[in-house]
């Protein structure tokens, strides 16, 4: 098991996203319990590219100071919405022989729904802590209505399993 990390940089982990409070200690209990269980944290970072205020270089790139990684944590890059896609991750995880992960992360529309039906079709065992994820309002949905559709509807029983945060803390002691 792996607790995969997604997009948390300081550009987007800001109180405008939905249920900030909520989603930012659901993170910080995770990673924790699972550094104290001596579960794997891994960090995935989205780049944009140059001229984006989310790349390379740029101070809103870098992982949120709440989520800061430890000096031997893994941090992939990506540049599209699965973190599998050409970061290396996959050839990681597969090589390390891991079957579940854990995502967490921003943003639930985006990033979190490529990489956990994408970590799905590679076979991985995918579980979604509630609380764990979040996004902004769209052109469509609130972001209240993303987080509900997603998680309720979409990923639970289909490519995921939705536990609690203390279920999934439960779980990482093994």
């Amino acid at each position: 098991m792996v607790l995969l990390v997604v997009d948390t940089q300081k550009l987007i982990t800001i109180p405008d996203l939905y249920n900030f409070n909520t989603f930012e200690n659901a993170v910080k209990t995770l990673i924790a319990a699972a550094r104290y269980n001596a579960v794997e944290v891994i960090y995935v970072r989205h780049d944009d590219g140059v001229g984006s205020k989310l790349t390379k270089g740029t101070p809103g790139f870098e992982i949120y100071e709440g989520f800061s990684p430890q000096p031997d944590e893994k941090i992939f890059d990506k540049t599209v919405n699965s973190s599998f896609k050409r970061t290396g991750l996959l050839e990681y995880l597969t090589e390390k022989n891991v079957r579940t992960v854990v995502v967490v992360g921003l943003q639930t529309d985006y990033c979190i729904d490529a990489t956990i039906k994408c970590g799905f079709e590679h076979g991985f065992k995918i579980i979604v802590p509630e609380n764990a994820n979040s996004t902004f309002d769209n052109a469509f949905m609130t972001s209240e209505q993303s987080y509900k559709y997603y998680n309720e509807f979409m990923w639970k029983g289909r490519y995921a399993e939705c536990i609690s945060v203390e279920e999934m803390t439960d779980r990482m002691k093994g």
